[in-house]
């Protein structure tokens, strides 16, 4: 884990301009992949500030700490437009993660009341990155979301050959979950998520510099890589493709 060391230098008002196209272009996207709820019972405890919070040592991360673009996603490990989207961002990163311009960070966001087995799934998400780190993370969360079909539940008794797929030992990995290490930690991402205004999954905050901007739900490949390719094109000074880049190529 590391945390992002992000700047407070001028953001161009093609970047301004840019968030306007993000909104347009969740606004015109099929409104099929709506977002599930959250529980009530959560909503009603946490201060709706719609804050989110700083990267930090706890944030697990996918792609260079410093990129000038951030992904940050709340999701749920059971809910089927997550998988969806997991694959989607995984397809961002390889293309443009590599650049170093854009990083995803992944916080948890269990629904426990449509996911039963959610909250416990991110718990021990959570013992595989504190055994192994960041990397042991990721590998644990792609098998999760890839050892499943789109409308299956996480087989449960398959995550401690996750963990072990992902290289930790299983002895730590069972201690971890048995002493219910994470349960604070998971309760304290929902409380952020929240925090920053996710109601369901997934719900992603696209952040370049003092600027952010909500993605809500699984959005299409095309829709998101047209966000993405706009910034970067943006951040390389080609603000004349604003407009061109809403179509992917």
């Amino acid at each position: 884990m590391e945390p992002s060391n992000q700047t407070s230098s001028a953001i161009p008002i093609a970047i301004i301009c840019g968030f306007a196209l993000i909104a347009l272009a969740i606004f015109f996207t099929d409104k099929t992949n709506t977002p599930l709820v959250a529980n009530q019972q959560n909503s009603a405890e946490v201060t709706q500030t719609n804050t989110v919070r700083p990267i930090d040592k706890t944030d697990y991360i996918r792609g260079n700490p410093n990129a000038p673009i951030l992904v940050i996603e709340y999701s749920d490990y059971d809910c089927p437009f997550c998988k969806q989207y997991h694959a989607t961002l995984n397809q961002i990163l390889n293309e443009y993660g590599v650049t170093g311009k854009v990083a995803w960070v992944y916080r948890q966001f269990p629904l426990g009341e449509l996911h039963p087995n959610s909250p416990k799934i991110s718990e021990a998400a959570l013992c595989v990155g504190s055994i192994g780190g960041n990397d042991a993370f990721w590998k644990f969360t792609d098998l999760i979301f890839n050892e499943r079909d789109i409308d299956d539940a996480t087989n449960v008794t398959r995550l401690p050959d996750y963990a072990i797929g992902a290289g930790v030992s299983k002895d730590d990995y069972i201690a971890c979950l048995d002493g219910r290490d994470m349960e604070d930690a998971v309760l304290k991402s929902i409380e952020d998520g929240h925090n920053a205004g996710a109601r369901g999954t997934p719900y992603t905050i696209l952040i370049v510099g003092n600027q952010q901007e909500v993605i809500e739900g699984a959005q299409p490949y095309d829709v998101v890589k047209s966000i993405v390719v706009n910034l970067v094109n943006q951040l390389g000074g080609e603000y004349d493709n604003i407009v061109s880049t809403s179509t992917p190529q």
